[in-house]
């Protein structure tokens, strides 16, 4: 499976690890641009030229991931290129499922453990990372910023 998954390495990785987030034995910190986002999501910067605007923008991109104006280059891929990518996604899915099922009464044990309550603040963060990033756009798009 792991062959199988190579480009999705860091999801086999997250899926192997969530009995160890499920106990909380496992915290990644929140990443300190998540957190600032947070704490003021619509903060006009101090520096609004485009060049330090776009240097925040990807400072959100890499907790975030892609945002939703990015192209999707699966649609340029072959059809057993996206097959492969499908099966891949597939895999993945029954190793998180497999995983998941490890520990008996998971709901319970995630809250008694405080993991749910930590996946809430994670949650809140990408939200408000979510929000930040939305807005710097729209502040850019204002300026005439590509």
């Amino acid at each position: 499976l792991g062959a199988c998954a190579a480009p999705q390495q860091g999801r086999v990785t997250s899926a192997a690890k969530t009995p160890l987030s499920d106990l909380n034995l496992l915290q990644l910190p929140i990443p300190a641009v998540l957190l600032a986002a947070q704490a003021t999501p619509y903060r006009l910067p101090a520096n609004q030229q485009c060049a330090s605007v776009n240097q925040e923008l990807r400072s959100l991109d890499e907790p975030l991931g892609p945002d939703l104006d990015v192209p999707d280059d699966s649609a340029d891929s072959s059809l057993a290129d996206r097959g492969n990518s499908a099966a891949q996604y597939v895999a993945i899915g029954a190793l998180q499922c497999t995983a998941e099922g490890v520990i008996a009464f998971r709901g319970w044990i995630r809250k008694l453990s405080g993991a749910e309550r930590y996946s809430r603040q994670i949650a809140a963060a990408r939200r408000a990372g979510t929000a930040r990033r939305a807005f710097l756009k729209g502040l850019n798009a204002a300026h005439g910023c590509g």
